[in-house]
């Protein structure tokens, strides 16, 4: 056991005969850590890159909601009296009165 121990530590193990299947090895170990480092650094940028995402989805909520309630306010119908009141025009006095249209045309003609 400590001879075994010795021999990893002097890295005996890389030059003796069975050298190559352990470099090998290495090599895989190697490349399978690279892979994995590259797919933890694309998995963090797809997060930060949500997290943008989702802040701008935010204000442009927020967004919606201020020219809604802006669209809301100039819809009410003291402001648009003012506005025109500025213009001359002012609502009628009079309430409005249905007319009735008769059809001269008859069935047979």
């Amino acid at each position: 056991m400590k001879d075994s121990l010795l021999h990893i530590i002097r890295g005996q193990f890389l030059i003796n005969q069975d050298a190559l299947k352990t470099w090998k090895f290495i090599l895989f170990l190697s490349a399978l850590a690279m892979i994995m480092i590259s797919s933890a650094h694309r998995v963090d940028k797809k997060v930060h890159k949500i997290a943008a995402l989702s802040e701008e989805v935010k204000q442009l909520k927020s967004q919606f909601v201020a020219g809604r309630m802006a669209l809301m306010n100039a819809k009410m119908e003291t402001k648009i009296i003012k506005a025109m009141g500025n213009r001359g025009l002012f609502p009628s006095e009079v309430p409005p009165k249905k007319i009735i249209i008769a059809s001269n045309t008859s069935k047979d003609e």
